[in-house]
């Protein structure tokens, strides 16, 4: 047998596909005509970009601004990467107009941005700093002449460093809600769509259980289990105090990162087994509220550990909402089994894949299952993903250009798969891009660019990616292809 090399078989193949196809009537489109597998959404699906206040505004000294957990911890050496701290970060306090043009630029409907707690209350209580409330108005009346609606989360783990306890305290919880009161007494006459807080288990697990995210403590379990309870008492709280300080039709709910499970098939009992899972799997935070209640489940589980419930706390937390903001990104996967809990998580292999954040795992899948999750367990009256995207290893060009393709895979995968849900009739109303910039990233610092704007963290100049300009054309033709 006469051997041929690679490239000779390449020819080979390509020679007999193009014989094959001699004298076929392929389709022909006309330019700028939507191919079949163009996926449009609903109209009215908004489309929009996320930020919080910490990552991006910098200022942290200016115009009567008082400390956060953040600022303690960024400070405290070896909490951050290379004690990267939020001090300056994208300037945005000096830079918003700027970056409202960015939004603009996209064409997007909506803009989640965050509060700084402490920028409004340096103390967390008391005395409000009129030049903090002013610069959130500023960036409100920006955003509205630009027709961009604003979505203002209350509570993006910047606690004011001032307040005794922290998430301890049950007073804190309080203290949030008449923070919240002020504020969307402030801007209820504009803003029409408020998050109380973002990803309890962030501030409450990763700050107060595993020491990794600010204030850094090591808690026992049951005081732990108390912090969670105290961060699901101040949602409740908050919802009822912007629902009286703000007009009739205000839309209130959260924005959290529920922990997503996927059926490993989608045969009957495994996707039964990921709707068991996420019931369990949120116990303490999303089934908490959605249900008003703690399930026995978690109360089992956690026995002498469960959290001190007083009377009518639970009737608090369970307060209706309007919406539930789903942050999604990465799947964790179940089988069904036959263990009283009906189902097991699946581990994954060392070669899985993820993007330049270790933890974001790739699986566009998670974003359907998500929202189908939440939907049939609890109904929601609507469903916004307010917060997906990824981290990637960008490089700037000497001509200014980020070529981020693995972004633009990781989007338009889950963007494909949030289509599904939007046209299987599940109330997914919108979606909010991670994120309008590069940022300080927590304890990551700025080692992890997570932005479709890439920030010169030198100059802060911001230079928009391949991501923006697909994402852009997304909005423009309500559309993915």
């Amino acid at each position: 047998m006469k051997k041929i090399t690679r490239r000779q078989f390449g020819k080979t193949v390509a020679a007999t596909a193009a014989a094959a196809y001699a004298g076929m009537a392929l389709p022909k489109f006309a330019f700028g005509e939507p191919l079949p597998t163009t996926l449009h959404y609903p109209k009215g699906f908004l489309w929009g970009c996320a930020t919080a206040a910490y990552q991006i505004e910098g200022g942290a000294r200016d115009d009567g601004r008082g400390p956060s957990v953040w600022d303690t911890f960024s400070h405290t050496p070896g909490k951050t990467h290379n004690g990267d701290t939020g001090d300056v970060a994208d300037d945005s306090y000096h830079l918003y107009k700027e970056d409202v043009r960015l939004l603009k630029n996209l064409g997007v409907g909506g803009y989640r941005m965050s509060i700084s707690w402490s920028r409004v209350f340096p103390e967390g209580t008391g005395k409000v700093n009129p030049k903090g409330m002013d610069y959130y108005e500023r960036v409100v009346d920006e955003l509205l002449a630009n027709n961009i609606t604003p979505y203002i989360t209350l509570f993006h783990w910047d606690l004011p460093q001032a307040l005794p306890g922290g998430w301890q305290s049950r007073d804190t919880s309080k203290a949030f809600a008449d923070y919240a009161a002020y504020v969307t007494k402030r801007l209820g006459d504009r803003v029409h769509h408020f998050m109380t807080t973002n990803e309890f288990t962030c501030f409450t697990d990763l700050g107060y259980r595993e020491g990794r995210f600010a204030p850094g403590l090591q808690l026992p379990a049951a005081e732990a289990n108390q912090v969670r309870h105290n961060g699901i008492l101040a949602h409740g709280l908050a919802v009822q105090a912007i629902r009286a300080n703000t007009p009739a039709g205000t839309q209130v709910g959260l924005a959290e990162n529920a922990v997503v499970f996927v059926p490993v098939m989608e045969t009957k009992e495994h996707m039964e087994a990921a709707r068991k899972a996420t019931r369990l799997g949120n116990a303490p935070f999303l089934t908490a509220l959605m249900e008003g209640k703690y399930i026995d489940e978690y109360l089992q589980r956690e026995g002498a550990n469960a959290p001190k419930v007083q009377p009518g706390d639970m009737e608090t937390i369970g307060s209706p909402l309007d919406f539930v903001g789903l942050n999604i990104y990465t799947p964790t996967y179940v089988r069904a089994d036959a263990s009283p809990l009906g189902f097991a998580v699946e581990q994954n292999p060392k070669s899985y894949p993820h993007m330049a954040s270790p933890w974001l795992t790739i699986g566009p899948e998670c974003i359907y299952w998500g929202v189908r999750n939440v939907t049939e367990l609890w109904n929601p009256k609507g469903i916004y993903i307010t917060e997906n995207g990824c981290s990637s290893d960008d490089v700037l060009t000497a001509d200014g250009r980020v070529e981020d393709v693995d972004r633009v895979m990781y989007l338009r995968n889950h963007l494909t798969q949030l289509h599904r849900a939007a046209v299987e009739g599940y109330p997914v109303k919108g979606y909010f891009l991670w994120s309008l910039l590069d940022n300080f990233e927590w304890a990551d610092g700025y080692s992890k660019r997570f932005g479709i704007h890439y920030v010169d963290y030198k100059t802060l100049k911001r230079y928009p990616k391949l991501s923006a300009e697909w994402y852009k054309d997304v909005i423009a033709t309500n559309a993915v292809a």
